[in-house]
């Protein structure tokens, strides 16, 4: 089964739930014998949840290396990341918006953009946080 993970609620969401819970699943490290037990292939990150996704910070990182080794996409809401000082750009412009100053592997995008990305491998559940 694969899933896909927006986060959306306000507050600590993304630095407990992600960073407590789904993070060590998927690194293996809660003694779990499946892991996290769904193959995650994406996530998308609302308002103050872009913040675990700067450059330096340890969730962030943890979270990059894991998505690069299993190819889990890591996508910010464009307006979110732009006001949070996270991208820059103008949204619908042919140059769009680009990450700033967040770790690697990290693309930013709307709805459409997200559809797009999760098209070559799309999740079969949605689950929003």
């Amino acid at each position: 089964m694969k899933v896909a993970y927006v986060f959306s609620t306000s507050g600590h969401t993304a630095s407990y739930k992600l960073g407590k819970m789904i993070l060590p699943q998927l690194e293996g490290t809660t003694g779990y014998p499946n892991g996290h037990g769904a193959e995650v292939v994406g996530m998308f990150f609302f308002d103050d949840n872009n913040f675990v996704l700067r450059e330096g910070d340890p969730l962030g990182e943890r979270l990059s290396k894991v998505a690069q080794e299993q190819n889990i996409l890591l996508m910010m809401c464009d307006q979110c990341a732009l006001e949070r000082g996270l991208a820059e750009g103008t949204p619908g412009s042919p140059g769009g918006v680009k990450p700033r100053d967040t770790v690697a592997g990290v693309a930013v995008g709307c709805f459409p953009d997200l559809y797009t990305a999760l098209s070559g491998n799309p999740p079969d559940h949605i689950i929003t946080i």
